[in-house]
């Protein structure tokens, strides 16, 4: 089985998981306030910290978004800043005696 590289998750199937895991709240919710049995009150909470689990999951999975990379108009702004501080090191280097270290 072979596996390919998916990009992120869309915003559709984010908001679709979150429907799903609402919903399933809401069911256990309603067992909740119809039930007195502790066995199947316990069973809703251990399917409430499931659900919550998968929520947690689900929003880092959800948050593993590729960083967007700047247009080529800003990069070519920052050459300016760059060749600045080229300037600033030859500076210093003169400064400190060439490079032999000396001040």
């Amino acid at each position: 089985m072979t596996q390919t590289h998916t990009p992120a998750p869309s915003l559709a199937w984010s908001q679709a998981l979150q429907t799903k895991l609402m919903d399933a709240l809401d069911a256990a919710w309603a067992i909740l306030e119809r039930s007195d049995d502790p066995a199947e009150i316990r069973r809703v909470r251990d399917r409430a910290k499931a659900i919550g689990e998968l929520a947690a999951m689900a929003r880092k999975v959800a948050l593993i978004v590729p960083i967007p990379r700047k247009p080529p108009a800003a990069a070519a702004a920052l050459a300016p800043v760059a060749a600045q501080a080229e300037q600033a090191r030859r500076a210093l280097d003169k400064l400190k005696g060439g490079r032999r270290g000396r001040l």
